[in-house]
C-alpha cells in the first residue's frame, strides 16, 4: 500500500501546527490562531482530494479515476474559497499575513510528497534489480 498520501497529510498538519506554535510564542495568540486557520484551509481541502482519489470506486478503470480527480480538484478549490471567505468574514481579529503564511507553508509540504513518491519509485526500481 502506498503511504505517501497519509504521510503528506500528516506532515502538512505537523508543519502547520509547528509554525502556528512558533508564531504564537514569538508574536501573540492572534497570529498563532491565524496561522492555524491558514494551515487548516490548506489541509482540509487536500484531505478531501486525497479521499476522492483513494476511496475504492465501483469502476476501477482509468476514466473513473480521472472523473474522481476532477471532482476532487473542483471540490478542493471550492472548499478553499469557502474557507477563506468564512475566515475573512467571521474571524476578528485576524492576521492576514499569518493566515497566508500558514496556508503557504502547509501547501509547500505537498512538494515533499512528490519527492517522497520519487524516492519510493527509485527504491522500488533498485530492489527489483533494474
Amino acid at each position: 500500500m502506498d503511504l505517501t498520501i497519509p504521510r503528506v497529510l500528516m506532515w502538512q498538519f505537523l508543519i502547520g501546527m509547528a509554525l502556528a506554535a512558533v508564531l504564537w510564542g514569538v508574536f501573540d495568540k492572534v497570529v498563532g490562531y491565524s496561522a492555524v486557520l491558514g494551515s487548516l484551509i490548506c489541509l482540509i481541502p487536500n484531505a478531501f482530494l486525497a479521499l476522492r482519489l483513494v476511496v475504492p470506486r465501483r469502476d476501477p478503470g482509468a476514466a473513473a479515476l480521472i472523473n474522481a480527480a476532477w471532482i476532487g480538484e473542483i471540490g478542493k478549490l471550492a472548499l478553499t474559497v469557502l474557507f477563506f471567505s468564512l475566515v475573512f468574514t467571521l474571524v476578528r481579529p485576524l492576521s492576514a499575513a499569518a493566515l497566508f503564511a500558514g496556508f503557504i507553508a502547509t501547501q509547500l509540504v505537498t512538494l515533499s510528497g512528490l519527492l517522497m513518491r520519487s524516492e519510493q519509485e527509485m527504491d522500488t526500481r533498485n530492489s527489483n534489480g533494474s
